[in-house]
């Protein structure tokens, strides 16, 4: 070990700066740092993994070393996907090559080395302001962007940008694949057709293979979820790379290419232990019948992979889907704008949403989309609520006239009866249906997830969420959603550990640094709470949290401001302001803003049930009157 870099606070090796006691990490050159900032804070893994780089610089630290220097007393499982991703996090940080590093080498079976040179450094004072900020000084919030996944405490985010996973201790308790279960990854499409424009049929058609692969035999077959496949997307990445990072035996690569109205897809399947090609074939199809080429995809991998297709998965299989071509292109727009999760760009997507459907009106998966996005437009105030709701209503139960097996349409209804209409075992019945339609879809298991933890069964929530993770582990939603199951039973060491895995994966993930603020309040850490609060981009939300916060700092004159603050600027969130009023033990003020709450029919009500925010109000017999208003189950 080098005994200067061992003492110094700071180092410094080829373009980067790094901060040995905060964990910063400071371009001082050219090279990109978190997908372009000046300066990235490393969470606590990949940053330790890269101060024992860094003291050993030049010298091979094992993989096992790292092991029992970062979990001593935990067997992990997968340890050997942990570690790979892991240094994917890192050398995307760095903006290294593993093929051509710059600056971490990797030894095959043995482990890796940090090849640069390390010095002891005094920061300059530009520097120092970057790696420094003052101790009194609070982040100042990003620029607005309005998420819609915000408009419902609680809910659970799907996200696109991911950038790599890497296992914590208790992650032997994840319940592991099924040893027979053959595991897939279908990687974005490659847009081969010159035109950027065709990003979004590039994305859709990703979208609809994993689907079409995923809904063949679940027990047999496991498909990666597209949240952890997109973050593969122009990166070139070794096929066993990705096999090691995502646990998968098989890759399936696919390009897109166009010729007037004609369209090529070139899908080849590929082994990830040896790379070796085990079946390729182009289709050529005019646009129109792209669906089909989906399907006869889906019938070749599960063949050459040795799926045993029941007859009538065979006949779904040959089931023909015909949709109008203007009306599919439209829809494709459309989930990639709502997506895309901006206030424009969902505005965009219902355009295309009503287009889809007006060009073909049987087409049920377009009028679950524009369910989607008048719920969300009715919730956040963009239409008026009431004719927004009673839309999205008759759109989703349009959906379900269309094509009664759609588990997007039950999906949807899920989350109609549980936010809007309160109704959770009409919810919960939508959602079991939708599950058993779709059991490998990450996203209708994490909604069975959450719809369990809310009211209350909380070790069914656990073992679904487990699953979701399983199914797309480099999403930080899924991650997110198992942080919030463990923050409401009171696993707060496991949901601090997990919630920062989501930020890792996505710092945009919803709730993010809501989460984890909330979680150090609880765990009687304010102080840690405050930079996680002024991460926060939505005004209301971070003014109730700093309201929690200063209250547990026994800061009462800036806990009032604040709480006042809200209640004269956003009293829409009265769910909020009734939980801060709960934590203060106010337990008057708390029940009137929860009947406010009501009146608004706030969607934050549907944690009433599991919010540790509320315990003070258990013992009061309002709180047991409330959960009967609310139809929760006892």
């Amino acid at each position: 070990m080098n005994e200067s870099t061992n003492q110094a606070e700071r180092v410094r090796f080829g373009e980067f700066e790094l901060n040995l006691r905060t964990g910063e990490l400071c371009s001082i050159g050219t090279a990109a740092v978190g997908a372009g900032s000046a300066k990235v804070l490393l969470r606590e893994q990949p940053f330790q993994i890269l101060r024992i780089l860094v003291e050993r610089q030049g010298k091979i630290v094992t993989r096992q070393e790292i092991r029992q220097i970062l979990w001593p007393n935990d067997t992990v499982v997968e340890f050997d996907r942990s570690i790979n991703v892991a240094m994917t996090i890192l050398r995307k940080a760095l903006a290294d090559d593993a093929d051509h590093p710059k600056y971490i080498e990797t030894l095959a079976r043995r482990g890796y080395r940090l090849i640069a040179p390390v010095e002891r450094q005094r920061s300059s004072p530009a520097a120092r302001d970057l790696l420094e900020p003052r101790a009194d000084a609070l982040p100042e919030p990003r620029p607005q962007k309005y998420s819609r996944k915000a408009a419902v405490l609680g809910a659970s985010a799907v996200v696109l940008a991911v950038v790599g996973y890497m296992s914590w201790p208790h992650v032997r308790d994840v319940t592991p694949p099924q040893s027979q279960r053959i595991m897939l990854a279908v990687l974005p499409f490659e847009n081969l057709t010159g035109d950027p424009n065709k990003e979004y049929l590039a994305d859709g058609l990703t979208e609809e293979t994993i689907s079409r692969l995923g809904r063949l035999d679940p027990n047999q077959l496991g498909v990666i979820g597209r949240t952890s496949v997109m973050g593969y997307k122009h990166k070139g990445e070794r096929v066993d790379q990705i096999g090691r990072d995502l646990s998968v035996q098989y890759v399936l690569e696919n390009s897109l290419r166009q010729s007037g109205d004609h369209l090529r897809i070139t899908s080849q399947l590929l082994q990830t232990k040896d790379q070796s090609h085990l079946w390729s074939h182009d289709y050529d199809y005019r646009a129109q019948d792209v669906l089909t080429v989906e399907e006869k995809v889906a019938s070749s991998v599960a063949r050459e992979i040795k799926v045993r297709l029941t007859a009538r998965q065979q006949a779904e299989l040959a089931r023909p889907q015909p949709v109008n071509p203007e009306a599919f292109d439209a829809y494709l727009k459309g989930y990639y704008f709502f997506e895309r999760n901006t206030d424009q760009d969902t505005y965009m997507s219902a355009k295309y949403y009503e287009r889809a459907t007006q060009l073909d009106p049987s087409y049920a998966l377009a009028w679950v989309g524009l369910s989607r996005v008048r719920k969300w437009q009715a919730m956040t105030g963009r239409i008026p609520t009431e004719d927004g709701y009673r839309l999205a209503r008759e759109e989703v139960e349009r959906a379900l006239v269309l094509n009664p097996n759609l588990a997007a349409a039950h999906t949807q209804m899920y989350r109609i009866k549980q936010q809007v209409d309160f109704d959770w075992a009409g919810a919960d019945a939508s959602i079991q249906r939708a599950i058993a339609l779709e059991p490998g879809n990450p996203d209708v298991v994490g909604a069975a997830a959450s719809s369990a933890a809310i009211v209350g069964r909380f070790d069914e929530a656990l073992q679904l969420d487990r699953r979701a993770v399983d199914l797309d582990p480099l999403s930080g939603g899924s991650w997110e959603r198992l942080a919030e199951t463990e923050f409401f039973i009171g696993q707060l060491e496991r949901a601090a550990a997990d919630g920062k895995k989501a930020l890792e994966l996505n710092p945009d993930v919803w709730p993010g640094p809501i989460l984890l603020s909330k979680i150090y309040v609880m765990q009687g850490r304010p102080q840690d709470a405050l930079p996680e609060i002024g991460l926060v981009r939505d005004n209301p939300t971070r003014a109730y949290l700093y309201a929690i916060a200063y209250h547990e700092l026994g800061r009462k004159q800036e806990s009032d401001s604040t709480l006042n603050e809200a209640i004269a600027r956003y009293p829409r969130n009265a769910y909020q302001i009734a939980s801060v009023y709960a934590f203060r033990n106010q337990p008057n003020e708390a029940f009137e803003w929860l009947d406010r709450a009501y009146a608004q029919r706030n969607a934050g009500l549907i944690e009433t049930k599991s919010d540790p925010l509320l315990k003070n109000l258990h013992h009061d017999p309002r709180y047991a009157a409330l959960l009967k208003k609310l139809n929760f189950p006892n």
